[in-house]
């Protein structure tokens, strides 16, 4: 089951502000809770003065007046004086009145209009009570805390806001690590420092790590065994070549003979290919070193190396462009390249066919073009030359797929760019190394 990625920064604020709002909630309950106890106490010391207060005077039965559609105060109390004589009829007018009580103190009672909150101070004939309406005290506290919980109303937003850019400041450790990774090559498998990271991301770090050395041990493996098959199968199979040349020489007419002779000579060179490409991969892990080298004298050695290739199907192979060009770069990756180029094109131009090699600057750039007179490629097929073992069935040479893999993984390591295209003047194939000249810049 696929899930669905979310943002930490995101969930981070949501829970934040939920969990805000709720202590919002809690202060507010919290402020009312402790305003009305404040207020109870200081209006139950009020009433209780005022009940004493008319006792000292001898009072006479008095009746409050309450009006059930007005809107009464904290400082509004209801005085009531009667005796215990009065007759039944009384007492049902007075409707606030408490029934006797042996003992002063506080009661509270619920009658038609609210319920009430009373102090009864009992005389030897006659009780006083003063009232006060619950609502008034419940509302005047709600009041209170209404007014203590407005601020944090006000400064919420523009808290949320600054708690959201120090959760982002926060989180920028993660998003340099992105980044981090993400400028990483594939073949970049160097240990990747915890000292500027947070210790919360240190353990993450620390598994990355075991994994880039897990993922380098396999590479090496795997490059190690290519290296030893193709070495240890290139001295047998060219004992095998030959004696088959010796067969050769004693039966030359003899097809099968022809044809086993044809099939060493592939296994030959992929064997040879392996070989050089297990080299290309290592050498991008290995440490080098630059230097400087003159790119004309290096691509007039590589037709010198194969000159005697061209001259077996009687190829006109020279350099039309001869420009001296100064680079700082790997001189081993760049004679590898077009070592590359032009045995790639010896292999797929015809009989008495033609392969110009030139050497020139432009644009800040060192150019070196392989050009033939071969069948060429459909442009269609140019990104696909550049996978390996991938071959065009309708070229008759005998060859690996794995020429211009190699090629374009060596442009790639330098910093350079591979283009193909059609030559206009020999009408095959065009190949076109573009290295810069600044080639400080990049070892992939």
């Amino acid at each position: 089951m696929q899930h669905t990625p979310y943002s930490l920064k995101k969930r981070l604020i949501v829970y934040v502000s939920i969990f805000s709002m709720l202590l919002g909630c809690v202060l507010v309950f919290s402020a009312y809770r402790i305003a009305l106890e404040e207020i109870n106490e200081i209006l139950d010391a009020q009433m209780q003065n005022l009940a004493e207060r008319v006792a000292a005077h001898n009072p006479e039965p008095i009746q409050s007046q309450f009006d059930q559609h007005k809107r009464y105060h904290e400082e509004d109390l209801f005085v009531d004086v009667w005796s215990y004589e009065s007759n039944a009829q009384q007492k049902h007018q007075l409707k606030l009145l408490v029934p006797p009580k042996q003992h002063a103190g506080f009661y509270t009672h619920i009658t038609p209009r609210d319920e009430w909150h009373t102090y009864v101070l009992p005389l030897a004939d006659k009780q006083i009570q003063v009232s006060q309406q619950e609502s008034v005290r419940q509302h005047l506290a709600a009041e209170l805390a209404s007014s203590m919980f407005l601020p944090y109303a006000i400064i919420i937003p523009f808290a949320l806001f600054a708690l959201g850019w120090l959760i982002q400041r926060s989180l920028q450790p993660l998003e340099k690590f992105k980044r981090e990774l993400a400028k990483r090559d594939a073949f970049e498998l160097s240990p990747i420092s915890n000292a500027p990271y947070p210790e919360e991301i240190a353990p993450t770090i620390l598994e990355i790590n075991h994994l880039f050395e897990r993922i380098s041990l396999s590479q090496q493996e795997q490059r190690q065994f290519i290296a030893d098959a193709a070495h240890e199968l290139r001295t047998p199979i060219t004992a095998l070549n030959l004696q088959m040349q010796i067969l050769l020489q004693k039966f030359p007419q003899d097809d099968a003979l022809l044809n086993l002779s044809k099939g060493l000579i592939r296994i030959q060179h992929l064997v040879s290919q392996l070989l050089s490409l297990a080299k290309q991969d290592a050498s991008i892990f290995e440490l080098e070193h630059k230097q400087n080298f003159d790119l004309k004298q290096v691509a007039a050695n590589c037709v010198e190396q194969l000159i005697h290739l061209a001259m077996q199907k009687d190829i006109d192979l020279g350099m039309e462009q001869q420009q001296s060009i100064a680079l700082h770069s790997l001189e081993p990756t760049v004679h590898s390249i077009i070592f590359n180029l032009i045995d790639n094109a010896i292999k797929y131009t015809p009989q008495e066919g033609m392969i110009n090699v030139s050497v020139f600057q432009q644009d800040e750039q060192a150019i070196v073009e392989v050009e033939d007179s071969g069948p060429g490629i459909d442009p269609a097929l140019y990104e696909h030359i550049r996978k390996r073992f991938y071959r065009i069935f309708n070229h008759e040479e005998v060859g690996s797929g794995l020429g211009l893999a190699i090629v374009d993984k060596a442009a790639k390591h330098i910093g350079a760019e591979l283009d193909f295209s059609k030559s206009e003047t020999l009408g095959g194939l065009k190949v076109t190394l573009k290295i810069p000249l600044q080639n400080d810049n990049h070892v992939a």
